[in-house]
């Protein structure tokens, strides 16, 4: 049963590997991005707000449920960066800001 069990896992790594080797989309990475913060943080990841590429890395930004309110126009939303390798890993992740769901931001472009 266990050599079953670890059978299937490789195929599924290996899977995973031949379906990394072709070039990732900004929807590939933002999917992975959100399911492992999710992860990490245990939190209710609401969305992406931004995926960019620089180099060998791709940064993506998302809105973390931190806190939930009533109305849930006060509900307390983190804003997340994670630096993604060409692998999906997060090699790192910080937040960088934090607002009221209500809250209009404007987030000024590079």
């Amino acid at each position: 049963m266990a050599n079953a069990a670890l059978e299937q896992e490789s195929e599924d790594r290996a899977g995973l590997q031949t379906k990394r080797k072709h070039k990732s989309t900004v929807k590939e990475v933002g999917d992975e991005a959100l399911f492992q913060i999710a992860e990490i943080l245990n939190r209710k990841v609401e969305e992406v707000i931004a995926v960019s590429k620089s180099g060998d890395y791709w940064y993506v930004q998302l809105e973390v449920l931190e806190r939930k309110a009533v109305p849930d126009t006060q509900d307390i939303l983190g804003i997340y960066e994670l630096k993604v390798d060409s692998n999906y890993d997060v090699i790192d992740y910080k937040r960088i800001g934090m607002r009221h769901r209500g809250d209009m931001i404007e987030l000024e472009e590079d």
